[in-house]
């Protein structure tokens, strides 16, 4: 099987560098650019297999870019979004416009590497994705509490910081949750945590898992 080719587009050296050996020693074969004008020339080149794109760079940003490719017919690609400021709205209009996937830095190792294999087993289909409105990419339930989050993003803003974090991360794991039908292994695997953890955290924050769930290997 031919070495899967990865484009990483991110203004910060340390990133690239970073990403960049842990892709290679994982067998990829790593392109690197620090900006969009080297990103839309590498990809005026050739169509990697995957890229991972930084959203906030200086002049053209990760989300413009990324409209640039669906309207010059070139997202033929899977993408995945990188932000260490990301937001719900963020998050929910990069997968709008096609991106397959977003990662908050720092990003876990493991949530890296699964996301990245996904993303290339998956692969891009050019005739959907450049349509694709974020209902098309995901089921109607899980829709429905992406929603839900986004109408309430608002709440949390006027609550104490550590009210609002709580807040947000119980509309985080219950979308993960209806997502994955509540199977807490793929949950678990989702969201970078170990079952145990994962578990201690649902009890924290008061979300509800069935006690079947305990044994769904």
């Amino acid at each position: 099987m031919a070495t899967k080719e990865i484009l990483v587009v991110d203004d910060e050296v340390g990133i690239r560098e970073l990403l960049s050996e842990i892709l290679f020693d994982e067998g990829y074969h790593v392109h690197l650019a620090e900006n969009a004008i080297e990103a839309r020339d590498f990809r005026n080149r050739q169509v990697p297999d995957l890229v991972l794109l930084d959203i906030w760079m200086p002049n053209t940003d990760g989300v413009s870019l990324l409209k640039e490719w669906v309207g010059q017919n070139l997202l033929t690609m899977p993408v995945i979004m990188m932000s260490g400021h990301g937001t719900i709205e963020t998050a929910l209009e990069a997968t709008r416009i096609g991106a397959v996937d977003f990662l908050e830095k720092p990003i876990a190792l493991k949530k890296l590497l699964d996301a990245v294999a996904k993303a290339i087993m998956q692969g891009a289909t050019p005739n959907i994705r450049q349509k694709a409105t974020s209902a098309d990419l995901i089921d109607g339930e899980s829709v429905a509490t992406i929603l839900e989050a986004a109408a309430q993003f608002s709440l949390p803003l006027d609550l104490p910081l550590r009210e609002a974090r709580d807040h947000f991360d119980s509309l985080y794991f219950n979308y993960h949750m209806h997502k994955e039908n509540g199977n807490m292994t793929r949950v678990a695997k989702n969201v970078g945590l170990e079952r145990t953890h994962l578990y201690r955290k649902l009890k924290q924050l008061d979300v509800k898992f069935a006690k079947k769930d305990l044994g769904d290997d």
